[in-house]
């Protein structure tokens, strides 16, 4: 069948009371994971797994999708309200979102997030329904020589991602990568900075950093800075939508967001996260108030909340066409289809069109629902603002210790949470940017492993490395950016400035 044929087809299979009913418990679970910290949508799809045996593959699915991409929407909130970011992917908006907040503009950050990730899902459904076989053979191309360039261009287009000198932001990757090496070593399963503990031996995890470096780290620069007087006490109707001002300057990035964060996705790995980090370094570089970026400018809700959903999106991709996931979360769904005794692969949308063309055409109900359930509580949420500090502080205290605990019930998760937020609280007032610490330690591994993979399938000659077509354009962009500001500084010299 066409394209167009498939979608009616679709449409008819979601529009079923039992796939619309499967829809709504999805999207409204995944809300709730992506408000609370720590639980991740791993973690809910393995929880509610056994609870779809008696539903049909395509009902299955269409349930546990709505979990995954639901869960981008709510980690956006505790971002903006409590600068707890609910999803690591959720990390970048806090820096934006949380000032947009201290100002009476949560209500805007929300809304703008809403839409935001509305339309990145509703590009990322045209683009499985249109482009899937042709983008998914593309992201097959990835070896482990454009993985290596893939994470040293993020790298670069990290350190130059913040109002942090180069030499503030070189030395947050750099403990961020060295951070990255506790554990075993990737290949020769040697451990490192383990110091006996068993635990450690499986590297330190990012959720609890996350969590320490931007919720724990608040509350103790919210002791010290008193900021109970900066928060508004009160939030008029009028302030909870974006003004005109605001919208206009949204609607460019959450394009740009949209389509950047599907084509990451096409990417294995931690995509939304890098998606996310990518989308907002753009909007900061394209921007024409650069210098609002950190301090409550609405592209840096926008770009990044778009491009969150959007990634999300495109990990369908080669999931449903070729059988083969390329994120933790699609790999969760993977299991679930073969559970359910689906083909997996290529043939998925030969034999089983009802899941494929279902799964599809319920992504838009999905993000329809979203957008209806989180605008009208937009409210409910900026009243948060109104509550006494000392319940907010307790709130936040609660959310990142059980966020935390749920995600192993490993006490060493708590002392690695206590640590980070003690070591966020330092590092703001030394002017350091703890968002790309944490970067770079979701990078490390990767980079790491794809570097032994490529000298390994190289025999070590560098050149065949660099020599690749997709891995050369990725380090001729990270070479332009390495030498942009030398470029500028000499331009600026000869210039007599």
């Amino acid at each position: 069948m066409t394209t167009i044929e498939g979608l009616v087809y679709g449409f008819s299979i979601a529009l079923q009371w039992n796939n619309l009913l499967a829809c709504f418990a999805g999207v409204l679970i995944g809300t709730v994971v992506g408000v609370l910290p720590g639980i991740g949508p791993i973690g809910a799809m393995a929880l509610l797994l056994p609870v779809t045996y008696s539903m049909g593959p395509a009902s299955a699915l269409i349930m546990l999708a709505g979990i995954y991409y639901g869960s981008m929407y709510g980690g956006s909130t505790t971002s903006i309200l409590l600068k707890v970011p609910g999803e690591v992917s959720s990390v970048i908006t806090t820096l934006d979102g949380y000032e947009m907040a201290r100002r009476g503009r949560a209500g805007a950050a929300l809304f703008v997030a809403a839409i935001g990730s509305f339309v990145a899902g509703t590009v990322g459904i045209l683009g499985l329904a249109f482009l899937a076989p042709t983008l998914a053979a593309t992201a097959l191309r990835f070896g482990p020589p454009e993985f290596f360039a893939l994470c040293v261009l993020g790298l670069l287009v990290l350190s130059r991602l913040t109002d942090s000198s180069l030499a503030r932001a070189s030395v947050m990757v750099g403990l961020g990568l060295g951070l990255s090496t506790v554990g075993m070593e990737p290949m020769s399963g040697v451990a490192r900075f383990t110091f006996g503990s068993l635990e450690l031996s499986q590297g330190l995890e990012l959720v609890p950093i996350a969590i320490g470096l931007f919720g724990v780290s608040e509350l103790l620069s919210s002791v010290h800075d008193k900021l109970t007087a900066q928060r508004p006490l009160t939030v008029r109707l009028r302030e909870l939508l974006p003004t005109r001002a605001e919208w206009k300057r949204s609607q460019g990035p959450i394009v740009r967001g949209s389509v950047l964060g599907f084509l990451f996705g096409l990417i294995p790995g931690p995509t939304a996260i890098i998606a996310t980090f990518s989308s907002y370094a753009l909007e900061r570089k394209l921007s024409k108030h650069p210098e609002e970026f950190g301090k409550g400018a609405i592209e840096g809700v926008a770009g990044p909340e778009s491009a969150n959903n959007g990634a999300a999106q495109g990990a369908f991709i080669p999931l449903l066409a070729l059988g083969i996931p390329f994120a933790p979360a699609s790999a969760m769904l993977l299991t679930a289809l073969l559970v359910h005794g689906a083909q997996t692969g290529p043939l998925l949308m030969v034999n089983s069109p009802e899941i494929f063309w279902g799964v599809t055409s319920s992504m838009y109900i999905g993000n329809l629902m979203l957008l209806l359930l989180n605008l009208p509580l937009i409210g409910v949420f900026v009243a948060l603002l109104r509550l006494p500090m000392y319940f907010i502080s307790s709130l936040v205290a609660l959310l990142c210790l059980v966020g935390t605990y749920a995600i192993s019930g490993s006490l060493l998760d708590l002392w690695v949470l206590l640590a980070s937020g003690a070591a966020g609280y330092v590092l703001r007032r030394l002017k350091f940017e703890p968002a790309i610490l944490l970067m770079a330690l979701a990078l490390g591994p990767i980079l790491e492993r794809s570097f032994l993979q490529s000298l390994y399938l190289t025999q070590g000659n560098l050149v065949e490395v660099l020599s690749r077509p997709l891995a050369g354009v990725m380090f001729a962009l990270a070479a332009v950016v390495l030498l942009l500001p030398l470029f500028k500084w000499l331009l600026r010299r000869k210039n007599g400035f």
